[in-house]
């Protein structure tokens, strides 16, 4: 089947390349466009049997353009050519600042803390089910209790932490 696309493509690639052009306005990005369309297109006949190969190709190339042409206004949007070297530099990052960082851990120290205060079965439910995603009736069946046991052990568990949590914002 690969033949078949590289024939299609190698017949509709300048028509493909318009298409894309009359879009992004952009002939080096209407080319790396229409190559990107063939790739897709590759993987996709790879993965199931593509019945109307022409327009299937020309439905991608039209998509990747009009995905570029958002993800262009977007970054248009947010990068301003009139900034400074010096503005640029003073953009602050997306980290968080030392105190930040010391306030986190602490809550996250407090959090453990709580957690181990806790009776081992609404630990273990807790953690089965907020780190393991189990559902409460799974929980329930690996730990031999009932489902409202894990309900309830699970709602101490969110409050014990809650209220230790609260204690920390207070001061």
């Amino acid at each position: 089947m690969s033949a078949a696309l590289n024939a299609i493509f190698a017949r509709h690639r300048r028509s493909l390349l318009w298409t894309v052009m009359r879009i992004v306005r952009d002939p080096q990005t209407a080319e790396d466009l229409a190559q990107e369309t063939y790739v897709k297109t590759r993987k996709a006949l790879d993965a199931r049997p593509i019945e109307h190969l022409e327009s299937y190709l020309y439905q991608t190339a039209r998509n990747l353009a009009l995905d570029h042409q958002r993800h262009r206004k977007v970054r248009d949007r947010f990068e301003d050519a009139g900034l400074s070297a010096e503005d640029l530099e003073n953009i602050p990052q997306d980290i968080a600042s030392p105190e930040e960082a010391l306030i986190e851990r602490e809550r996250q120290r407090l959090f453990a803390a709580a957690l181990a205060e806790l009776p081992l079965r609404a630990r273990q439910a807790w953690a089965l089910s907020h780190i393991g995603g189990r559902t409460y009736q799974e929980i329930a069946d690996h730990l031999g209790v009932s489902r409202n046991t894990v309900y309830n052990d699970i709602k101490m568990a969110m409050g014990y932490c809650r209220d230790a949590l609260a204690r920390l914002e207070r001061g």
